[in-house]
């Protein structure tokens, strides 16, 4: 199954997540199918490449619990359904 989750990188004490699209029983850090945007916990930046998060949607990816809050709030599931 395919998961839509956060996969760390950053400096120790700064880190920051990359919203990755990655098979379920990889590794946090392991090789992802495809990147699909950026989030930083501490300036709540968010970049997102919705048209790729949507298809992958679509396929059948599941979002992790953090990785559905931060699509919530951008409104991709509105684009999902449509």
């Amino acid at each position: 199954m395919v998961k839509i989750r956060l996969k760390r990188f950053g400096k120790k004490q700064e880190t920051s997540y990359r919203i990755v699209a990655i098979e379920s029983k990889a590794r946090r850090d392991g090789r992802p199918l495809e990147e699909l945007g950026f989030y930083n916990p501490r300036t709540k930046e968010t970049n997102l490449n919705v048209p790729g998060i949507v298809e992958r949607l679509k396929q059948g990816a599941q979002p992790t619990d953090t990785v559905r809050r931060i699509l919530e709030k951008a409104n991709v599931f509105a684009q999902v359904s449509a």
